[in-house]
């Protein structure tokens, strides 16, 4: 890394938590983070087994290694874990926090329904690749995940839009105009709904 790190870090992937995204590093009960600036080059090299990086911000147990084909970085104990306690899961019903309903367009044809924490913003959506999106309502847990349940049934479209979808039509997008009168057609069906 060219700012003066060297040897034993880990790079636990990428987030956003705010406007620019970031790579977290982790070497033993250190933790950084490199800003990713856009536009500009990025390159690191890999060296060794690929292990878990663990799960709810606790590093691995087992120092497990993950193969290296593999699209997650966690171990199955970890991925369990993760998702144990992941809204998506609906194990915490009494969250306290309040979330958003969005509408993500990816592509043509490629839309979903989710939720998010408020406090999050649009990280989340940025996380997921949308190319556009919309609010469309806000509240405790339980209630935005049944309005992403009835949106979801009413606009027929689908909780999770595969990667590979994605990529495939990432190269030829319609000109921004048209991507804001598809988000605003289907935006406009959601709140005609009852």
């Amino acid at each position: 890394m060219g700012d003066g790190w060297s040897g034993g870090w880990w790079c636990t992937g990428v987030r956003w938590p705010g406007e620019a995204p970031e790579l977290g590093w982790r070497r033993g009960g250190d933790r950084r983070v490199s800003v990713l600036a856009y536009g500009t080059g990025l390159g690191f090299r890999a060296l060794g087994e690929r292990h878990c990086v663990g799960a709810r911000g606790n590093a691995c147990p087992l120092a497990a290694v993950v193969p290296g084909r593999s699209t997650g970085g966690r171990c199955a104990e970890c991925a369990r874990l993760d998702r144990a306690h992941s809204v998506a899961a609906d194990t915490l019903a009494d969250d306290p926090r309040t979330y958003r309903v969005y509408l993500a367009w990816f592509g043509p044809g490629l839309v979903k329904v989710g939720i998010t924490g408020e406090e999050r913003g649009a990280a989340r959506l940025r996380e997921q690749g949308a190319v556009a999106f919309t609010w469309l309502g806000r509240g405790p847990l339980m209630a935005a995940r049944r309005t992403e349940e009835v949106l979801r049934a009413a606009l027929g479209v689908p909780d999770r839009v595969p990667y590979a979808g994605k990529r495939a039509v990432r190269g030829r997008l319609p000109a921004a105009g048209e991507r804001t009168e598809a988000v605003a057609e289907l935006y406009g069906r959601a709140a005609a709904l009852e």
